[in-house]
């Protein structure tokens, strides 16, 4: 169980890009008082939170409602997610000026920690390490989202928002790769040879 979760869990890792949130998260809450980014964490995870597990519970059924298979999924979601991994790895910045009020649910909650490229990963872990597993990784990574975001002032004086966009910039690349694999399974499952 311990081996189906952690190779559940970097993938997902890897899609969440909580490193790469900090510049995008310190520039939405720049003038914010403290209490009041403590309250935009909590939501922003709380929804993220029942985005991903609503996805996760209700996807599978969705798909079977409309014949897609887990090889058409793994493709589509392979490209999706190479898409957005380009687009992440080309785009020096990846926010605008949203309303306060509103900042915690979109864009911070989905589709910034719970987006395309965190739910495509969850269905296809799913397939690969089942359910409990996938549950558990998504819990795990939106408390690591949480715990970096508590910590992004401190995070980005060490890093600095150069750094930090470095690092996004790396785990894009990750992505990508994820994305070819992921393409790559689906091509096999849709031949019938794996």
């Amino acid at each position: 169980m311990i081996k189906e979760f952690l190779l559940a869990f970097i993938p997902i890792f890897v899609a969440v890009d909580a490193i790469g949130l900090l510049p995008i998260f310190t520039a939405l809450t720049q003038g914010l008082k403290k209490r009041e980014k403590s309250k935009v964490i909590v939501q922003s995870l709380m929804t993220a939170f029942c985005v991903a597990i609503g996805f996760i519970l209700i996807g599978q059924a969705i798909f079977k409602f409309l014949g897609i298979t887990v090889g058409d999924f793994m493709v589509a979601g392979g490209v999706i997610l190479f898409c957005i991994a380009i687009v992440d790895i080309t785009n020096y910045q990846k926010h605008r000026r949203i309303p306060k009020e509103t900042l915690a649910i979109v864009p911070l909650g989905t589709p910034l920690i719970a987006g395309p490229a965190v739910l495509t990963s969850s269905l296809v872990v799913i397939h690969e390490y089942g359910v409990v597993a996938t549950l558990l990784s998504v819990t795990a990574n939106i408390a690591v989202v949480g715990i970096v975001l508590l910590l992004s002032d401190v995070l980005i004086r060490i890093f600095g928002v150069a750094g930090s966009r470095a690092l996004s910039k790396v785990t894009s690349l990750f992505l990508a790769a994820i994305a070819v694999m992921m393409m790559r399974k689906g091509l096999l499952l849709l031949l019938g040879t794996s």
